[in-house]
């Protein structure tokens, strides 16, 4: 990691964080296809576990395990649980544009938590760049918000429990390594979705195909949860959280490839403007590193 110049460490980390994480989601909705949404988050997370454990043997962490019970990484993964526990269960009953539009909020909240917790100052011009890629966000998603329900406030509510969750990322001491924290949000989000299941769902005998749909996409949570703990581990948050954003970009990739959904003009300027306000505020906060230094 010391290779990356630390101005971009942050920014990067998110932009792989949200390219993990949409990776994850094409694979979650075509194996919803068939399956109930709780039964297919259990699946997941069966999947990422048994590729998690022996990466962290791998890695070294073997000693370190115990710290997946450590009380503020399970505070953090929590938030997570209850985050995607409303996720799911407003995707599966909202248009994808309206629920991604109205969890573009997260990074908004982050500045305002931020703030408010931890004394960050954002100054007017970065909030007011983390605005543009907010419409930019929007423009991207193009919500239609017909049928707003309980389903939009279990929508909302995944944006602030994503918040909430990395804001308590950021109380996790040090000395607990990223992927320590990225299995113990695995294994949390196992287990309440296994008991969610048991709760409200009837088993569905998975097919081959909807087996190695999981195991793709627990792979690819497993990053997701770890560049977006290191993202605000290793930066700032008003450089990081704008880049959030790129969950859009993603997303009109994976619309494209797998789902041969072509963005329209709106959805190419929204790109372009989430693009350019990320960039400013990463050309912004080198510009002040270097006159920190020449001070």
């Amino acid at each position: 990691m010391h290779f990356i110049p630390i101005a971009i460490r942050g920014p990067l980390f998110m932009i792989l964080s949200t390219g993990s994480y949409v990776a994850n989601d094409t694979m979650l909705k075509l194996a919803t296809v068939g399956l109930p949404p709780y039964e297919v988050l259990f699946l997941r997370g069966t999947a990422a576990t048994l590729w998690g454990i022996p990466l962290l043997f791998a890695l070294g962490y073997a000693k370190q395990i115990p710290l997946i019970l450590d009380r503020k990484v399970l505070q953090r993964n929590l938030f997570e649980l209850a985050a995607i526990l409303c996720y799911v269960v407003a995707l599966a009953n909202m248009q994808i544009a309206d629920s991604t539009a109205l969890g573009q909020i997260t990074p908004l909240l982050m500045l305002i938590g931020s703030s408010v917790l931890f004394g960050e100052r954002i100054g007017g011009l970065r909030i007011a760049l983390i605005g543009l890629g907010f419409i930019g966000a929007v423009m991207v998603a193009q919500p239609t918000m017909q049928g707003i329900s309980v389903y939009a406030l279990l929508a909302l509510g995944n944006a602030a429990f994503a918040a909430a969750r990395d804001l308590a990322g950021r109380r996790v001491t040090a000395d607990v390594p990223g992927m320590i924290v990225a299995i113990s949000a695995v294994v949390v989000v196992l287990v309440g979705s296994g008991v969610a299941h048991l709760m409200s769902e009837r088993w569905v005998t998975p097919e081959t195909y909807h087996l190695l749909l999981m195991a793709g996409a627990g792979l690819f949570l497993i990053f997701g949860h770890f560049f977006i703990f290191m993202a605000y581990r290793v930066g700032p948050t008003g450089v990081v959280a704008p880049f959030y954003y790129c969950f859009t970009v993603w997303a009109v990739i994976s619309g494209l490839v797998v789902f041969q959904q072509s963005p329209n003009a709106l959805a190419i300027g929204g790109i372009l403007l989430v693009v350019a306000s990320g960039l400013t505020i990463v050309s912004l906060d080198e510009r002040r590193r270097r006159l920190t230094v020449v001070a």
